[in-house]
């Protein structure tokens, strides 16, 4: 499709652009897009090509010069190499981005098609619509080459792929999970006395959910899907790995990248998703929350349907789901700087649900999606907190009233 009649939207087409988050050199510090070097011929294959074809006499360029350059408002949305005729990895040098704001192309007498590789630097935001323009004008230089004129200028804009959140009813892939063991003192405190640790009432280092991992194991296995289990040394003692981290993908023309999002929680986990799930071809993407984060801001609050027609509009993708608070003074939400990474996706539709009135406040606590083989293909599980509270009403009625709840626990 020529690129003068690229539109953008739900009917739209055009260039597409991957942010460049994987780490494909397993010795590298970083994301691949952190540093101005193409490490390797996979990190090469993450970015889109742009061909500039300059077909014509000769003679044009001899009082002319060609330059590619794009605007100062996106030199650090995007980075742009270039090496030539050459596939050695060194000869790729970043010619524009960053400070670099414009190359002149030098079109030889063999060479009619010039081909440069684009990454992306920055996932849409607040601030970032997700455009970006590259620009190659024709100058003309006067007759004492002091000044030179734009004769032409062409224009490309691509579009930053969003990460999307892939929903739970989807063919599962890779299963991970939390060995849970906890390290208590080797023998009780004294009556009467203070435990010198919240978990002295257990002997040394106990595998608290053996069962459980075996059980997710299996199911793993029926599914044929690998297992992660992510050892107690490296969650200490964190097992909530569905509130550290959220699973996606960003997608374009010539390839998928799944990309894991990593909240901004950051309590015994904060370190898996870098140190165990980033790499080759497995992106990471992150947000903070300066003002300081709360249990909303942990990814069990975050969840998103399967597709989805809602009053005749289409949500092929599904849309995205976050517990927040009615609105009220003091009430929690999750960090501005998630709410809007997650809004400027713009294919997700994010909605916020009332999750406040519950004491940590996940959405995930009274809402999910299975599967179904019928009518729109999955069903929304609600849990009923009136039935809950009915059937404590009966257990009472058949004289159970008295009975202690949650016995032996603290807090």
């Amino acid at each position: 499709v020529p690129q003068a009649s690229w539109t953008w939207g739900p009917d739209g087409h055009g260039a597409v652009l991957l942010v460049n988050c994987d780490r494909d050199d397993p010795g590298a510090e970083g994301l691949d897009n952190e540093d101005s070097a193409v490490r390797s011929y996979n990190d090469l294959q993450d970015m889109a090509q742009l061909v500039l074809r300059t077909r014509g006499p000769r003679a044009t360029f001899a009082g002319h010069r060609l330059l590619l350059h794009l605007d100062f408002g996106d030199a650090d949305k995007i980075r742009v190499f270039y090496g030539g005729n050459n596939v050695e990895l060194e000869m790729f040098k970043p010619v524009l981005g960053g400070s670099k704001l414009a190359y002149t192309v030098r079109p030889s007498r063999h060479q009619h098609e010039s081909v440069f590789y684009v990454e992306g630097l920055a996932f849409p935001d607040v601030a970032f619509s997700g455009l970006v323009s590259l620009h190659v004008t024709l100058l003309e230089s006067s007759e004492k080459g002091l000044l030179e004129s734009p004769i032409f200028t062409d224009t490309v804009v691509f579009r930053v792929a969003p990460w999307i959140m892939t929903p739970n009813t989807a063919a599962p892939l890779e299963v991970f999970v939390c060995r849970w063991v906890l390290l208590g003192s080797p023998t009780l405190p004294a009556a009467g006395s203070a435990p010198k640790s919240r978990f002295s009432h257990f002997p040394p280092s106990v595998d608290r959910n053996e069962e459980f991992v075996a059980a997710v194991g299996a199911l793993a296995e029926r599914a044929r899907c690998p297992l992660t289990v992510c050892p107690a040394p490296q969650n200490q003692q964190d097992r909530w790995i569905q509130d550290e981290v959220e699973f996606g993908y960003i997608q374009a023309p010539h390839k998928t990248l799944p990309v894991v999002f990593d909240s901004p929680r950051d309590r015994g986990l904060k370190d898996f998703p870098v140190r165990s799930i980033l790499g080759p071809d497995f992106g990471y993407v992150a947000r903070q929350a300066p003002e300081g984060a709360s249990s909303l801001d942990s990814f069990g609050n975050l969840e998103v349907s399967p597709p989805v027609t809602v009053q005749g509009k289409e949500y092929p993708l599904g849309r995205i789901l976050i517990g927040s608070s009615f609105p009220r003074v003091g009430g929690r939400r999750m960090a501005k700087a998630v709410r809007d990474f997650l809004v400027a996706q713009k294919v997700q539709a994010p909605v916020e649900l009332f999750s406040d009135w519950l004491s940590v406040g996940h959405v995930d606590e009274f809402l999910s999606f299975v599967p179904a083989p019928d009518r729109k293909g999955f069903r929304m599980l609600l849990a009923s907190p009136s039935a809950c509270y009915q059937l404590l009403k009966e257990k009472q009625e058949e004289g159970f009233g008295e009975a202690a709840m949650f016995q032996g626990r603290a807090g």
